[in-house]
C-alpha cells in the first residue's frame, strides 16, 4: 500500500481511524500499519489509546490523538493537528460507533440524540473537516463502517439502526460530490462482531441467535471486517464509489 510522490516515489499513506482503540478499530491500525501506511489512531478513550500503543510497540507508523469525533470542536481540534504534523490524508477510515440496547417505548429524545450523533453526525463531521486533506490526495479513500443491522431491523436497537441507515444514505451521496476530486466513498457493513464492547451490551443468546442465522457458523470475529476495509482503501477498488460491502457470514445477500 502506497502513494507517489512525482520527486520522490512511493510513500507511505495517512490513514485515519476514528474509534481506533476499540475491537475492530485496533485490528484496522494492525492492518494499516503492516501494509505500510502512517496510521493516526483517534479515539475518545485515552486509557485505550495508551493500550493500543503499548500492544503495537515503538513504531513511527502509528500515531495517537484523543479526540471526540461526534463533537464539532473535537473535530476541529484532531484536523488541526493532522494537518499541521502531515499536511495530507489519503484514507478516513469512520469507525467510532456506539451500540446500546434499549426498547423504542423506553428510548428518551436524549438516549436518541445520543446514539445518532455519535454513530452518524460523526461521519458528517469528520468528512466535513478533513475533505480539505483528502482532496490533496491522488486517490482519496473514505471507508464508513455501518451495520448489516440496515438490511433488517434490530428490536431494541431502532436509535442504531437508524444511524446506521443514515451512513449508507450520505455515503451514496458523498460518492456522487466527491467523484470529481478523485475520492472513493463505500461503506462497509459488519454483521454483529463479538468485540469486547458487543459482548458487554448484548445479551449472549443474541450472539448464539445470529450465529445459527449465517451459512458460515460461527462468531463473527473483528479481524473479518479489516480485509474489506483494506480493499477500498486500496489502488485495487478505483473503480468502486457508493457501494455497500457486507461482511456478515452470508446472513444477507445480495
Amino acid at each position: 500500500m502506497s502513494t507517489t510522490n512525482a520527486s520522490t516515489g512511493p510513500v507511505a499513506p495517512v490513514v485515519l481511524i476514528s474509534g481506533a482503540a476499540g475491537g475492530i478499530g485496533c485490528e484496522l491500525v494492525h492492518r494499516f500499519i503492516a501494509d505500510g501506511a502512517s496510521v493516526i489512531a483517534t479515539d475518545i478513550d485515552l486509557t485505550r489509546l495508551q493500550a493500543l500503543k503499548s500492544l503495537v510497540g515503538e513504531t513511527t507508523a502509528l500515531t495517537t490523538f484523543k479526540a471526540d469525533v461526534a463533537s464539532e470542536a473535537g473535530c476541529r481540534e484532531l484536523g488541526a493537528a493532522v494537518s499541521q504534523r502531515f499536511g495530507r490524508l489519503d484514507v478516513l477510515v469512520n469507525n467510532a460507533g456506539y451500540f446500546p440496547v434499549c426498547a423504542f417505548e423506553g428510548m428518551s429524545y436524549a438516549m436518541w440524540r445520543d446514539v445518532v450523533t455519535i454513530n452518524l453526525d460523526s461521519v458528517f463531521l469528520m468528512v466535513k473537516e478533513f475533505l480539505p486533506l483528502l482532496k490533496k490526495s491522488s486517490h482519496g479513500r473514505i471507508v464508513n463502517i455501518g451495520s448489516g443491522s440496515f438490511f433488517k431491523g434490530n428490536a431494541g436497537q431502532s436509535h442504531y439502526v437508524a444511524a446506521k441507515g443514515g451512513v449508507v444514505g450520505l455515503t451514496r451521496a458523498l460518492a456522487w460530490e466527491l467523484g470529481d476530486y478523485g475520492i472513493n466513498v463505500n461503506v462497509v457493513t459488519p454483521g454483529l462482531t463479538t468485540t469486547v464492547a458487543a459482548l458487554k451490551l448484548l445479551p449472549a443468546a443474541s450472539i448464539a441467535n445470529r450465529r445459527k442465522q449465517r451459512p458460515i457458523k460461527r462468531d463473527q470475529q473483528a479481524g473479518d471486517v479489516v480485509g474489506a476495509v483494506a480493499f477500498l482503501a486500496s489502488a485495487d477498488s478505483a473503480f468502486m464509489t457508493g457501494q455497500i460491502v457486507n461482511v456478515d457470514g452470508g446472513t444477507f445477500m445480495h
